[in-house]
């Protein structure tokens, strides 16, 4: 019997300091994404903790340190909080499309002002519109650009806020990136909105998950991927529900402080 797609060749990179935890050294195994069957490939990886960039798929291999742990949202158990409600609520009047993975100047004007004012000192400071295209535009696998606009006057498209790369896996949709206005005027709560929208999307598409990539312990800019519930994590024996003991264990002290 045939195997439907050749057994990838994997690779390890060097250690680079870790932009999650200082002092620490981060470390990727990864493998190229291609041919036919690379939707194939990419879902099998997925579902052992692969997340994809460009046409790369990669997961840690730190020594000495396995904080990074990826987790995915149950989208058909999912049960919005109160405030998750009302934030969905008062964005109803957004307009949301699922386009194509092709780069604009608006996206990439949009993601600027993203990193400048979230991430100015990361890794995609530097990014410039090619970097941005090929992000966007080099995806061997079934990807879409989800754009969050305010709604149209005179006709014309609205203001772009927000925009989300996202997979179609076979099991669910896997946010690679996502970015949203920052500014004081733009609208609160972006960033939770496009994570609810997403598991609104994938139960509507009968998908099981929204795989959010990896959950960081000790680092306090992870921990809002705990606010979405059921939340699976995987772990050395598979995929397991993640509880509130697991968010204390995974957080950083401060913030097991404020969840105790």
């Amino acid at each position: 019997m045939t195997a439907p797609f050749r057994f990838p060749r994997f690779f390890v990179t060097s250690p680079a300091p870790c932009p999650y935890l200082p002092g620490k050294q981060e470390r990727k195994v990864f493998t190229e994404l291609a041919g036919p069957h690379a939707n194939e490939l990419n879902d099998a990886l997925g579902r052992i903790g692969f997340r994809r960039s460009q046409s790369v798929a990669y997961r840690p291999s730190c020594a000495g340190c396995t904080a990074c742990v990826s987790v995915r949202v149950v989208t058909h158990d999912f049960e919005a909080s109160a405030t998750q409600r009302k934030l969905v609520r008062r964005h109803a009047d957004l307009e949301v499309t699922a386009c194509r993975p092709w780069a604009t100047d608006e996206q990439y004007q949009l993601l600027r002002r993203y990193l400048a004012h979230r991430h100015a000192g990361g890794g995609m400071a530097g990014m410039d519109e090619q970097d941005y295209a090929d992000m966007i535009e080099h995806s061997p696998v079934n990807s879409v650009i989800v754009e969050y606009r305010e709604p149209s006057t005179n006709g014309g498209q609205g203001r772009l806020i927000g925009a989300c790369l996202t997979d179609r896996q076979a099991d669910g949709l896997s946010m690679i990136y996502s970015f949203f206005a920052p500014e004081a005027d733009a609208r609160q709560g972006l960033g939770s909105l496009i994570i609810l929208d997403h598991i609104l999307r994938a139960r509507a598409a009968g998908l099981s998950y929204v795989y959010l990539g990896y959950w960081v312990k000790g680092s306090a800019r992870m921990a809002y991927k705990t606010r979405y519930r059921p939340l699976e994590m995987l772990g050395p024996r598979g995929w397991a529900l993640v509880g509130d003991k697991d968010v204390l264990d995974h957080a950083a002290p401060e913030r097991q402080r404020e969840l105790a």
